[in-house]
């Protein structure tokens, strides 16, 4: 995405990170409904910094194996570029590992945050999403109404969108680490029935979110996600690791 005048620059541990205007304007977007102006603060800074670890995850794992890389913060998300070409030639393994890293450093937030809140005296709460994947809430007996949000929305976005990210629907983490199993035992058609794995997740996705879930921005997503691969599948574009 080109640059603005209004990008935030700044550099964690070497990586240069860019933030481009437009996300601070879908997170307000995504936020406005969790009420007044200090909750679109909290939840725009609780995005910020998800985000920023999620993606850092992906660099420290890519700088393990050789490859420097940047970090930009968009209205799609984020992304971790790498400088060369050099993360094409590591092995599937290692660019497997880059991949689950992003939403891995997203459940070490989550525990992180789970381990302050007990020694807080508070008490965590467990829902259990489609009866096997657990998502957290909490109970902070300090800091007042405003706290337990921020700490509800730390887990929701660090646990909730972890699970998201990591399905096999393309560009999403777990697009990518199906891609890279599929191509390993299948070289010549592994990536085009990966996508199609993608067609079909992104589309019973969709339509779970509106039968079940009653999401109208989880089909609209996973809805053009799977028409994106679709695409993909008809104009035979290769390989993108």
């Amino acid at each position: 995405m080109p640059s603005t005048r209004y990008d935030l620059n700044f550099k964690i541990a070497g990586f240069p990170v860019r933030v481009h205007p437009l996300f601070w304007v879908m997170g307000v977007l995504f936020g406005w409904s969790g009420g007044g102006l200090d909750r679109i603060i909290i939840w725009l800074v609780v995005l910020f910094v998800s985000i920023l670890i999620h993606e850092l995850g992906h660099t420290f794992m890519m700088r393990r194996f050789g490859v420097e890389s940047s970090v930009l913060l968009y209205h799609m998300g984020g992304l971790a570029i790498p400088y060369s070409a050099r993360r094409s030639q590591l092995t599937w393994g290692e660019n497997i590992l880059i991949s689950l890293a992003g939403p891995f450093a997203g459940f070490l937030l989550a525990g992180v945050t789970v381990g302050i809140v007990y020694a807080a005296g508070g008490l965590v709460l467990v829902n259990w999403m489609f009866g096997f994947l657990p998502v957290l809430n909490a109970y902070v007996p300090v800091g007042g109404n405003l706290l337990g949000y921020a700490v509800a929305v730390i887990l929701w976005v660090n646990t909730f969108w972890g699970y998201i990210n990591l399905l096999p629907v393309f560009p999403l983490d777990g697009g990518h680490v199906s891609q890279h199993l599929f191509v390993r035992f299948d070289p010549w058609n592994g990536y085009r029935n990966a996508l199609w794995l993608s067609v079909v997740t992104g589309a019973i996705i969709a339509i779970v979110s509106i039968a079940f879930l009653d999401n109208l921005y989880m089909a609209f997503l996973f809805g053009i996600l799977a028409a994106q691969s679709y695409q993909m599948i008809q104009g035979g574009v290769g390989p993108r690791f």
